[in-house]
C-alpha cells in the first residue's frame, strides 16, 4: 500500500510537473499566436490604408477622365462651330472674288468702250478740223 501510495505521488507530482510544463509552454505558444495577430492585423491596416488611398486615387482619375471627356466635346463643338465659320468667310470669298471678276470684266469692257469712243472723236475732230479748213479755202 505505502509504493502504491509513494508511486501514486511520484504519479502526481509528475503529472503536476507535466502540467506546468504545459502550461508554460501554452503560455509561450499564446504569447506567439497573439504576437502573430498583432503583426496580422497591422498588416491589415496597412492594406486597408493602401485600399483607401487607392480608391481615392482612382476616384481623383475619374473625375479626371470626366473633366477631359467634358473638355474634349467642348473642344468638338468648337471646332464644328470654327469649321462652319471658315465654310461660311470660304462661300462669302468666293462670292467676294466672282464680284471682283465681274467687276473687271465690266471695268475692261467699259474702258475698251471709252477707247473707241475716244478714238471715234478724235477721227471726228480730225475730220471736222479738215472740213473746216477745206471751207476756208
Amino acid at each position: 500500500k505505502k509504493n502504491m501510495e509513494q508511486t501514486v505521488k511520484d504519479l502526481q507530482h509528475r503529472l503536476d510537473e507535466a502540467e506546468q510544463l504545459a502550461l508554460k509552454g501554452g503560455k509561450k505558444q499564446i504569447q506567439k499566436l497573439e504576437a502573430r495577430v498583432r503583426e496580422l492585423e497591422g498588416e491589415v491596416e496597412n492594406e486597408q490604408k493602401r485600399n483607401a488611398e487607392a480608391v481615392k486615387g482612382l476616384r481623383k482619375h475619374e473625375r479626371r477622365v470626366k473633366e477631359l471627356t467634358y473638355q474634349t466635346e467642348e473642344d468638338r463643338k468648337n471646332v464644328l462651330r470654327l469649321q462652319d465659320l471658315v465654310d461660311k468667310l470660304q462661300a462669302k470669298v468666293k462670292s467676294y472674288k466672282r464680284q471682283a471678276e465681274e467687276a473687271e470684266e465690266q471695268s475692261n469692257t467699259n474702258l475698251a468702250k471709252f477707247r473707241k469712243l475716244q478714238h471715234e472723236l478724235e477721227e471726228a475732230e480730225e475730220r471736222a478740223d479738215i472740213a473746216e479748213s477745206q471751207v476756208n479755202k
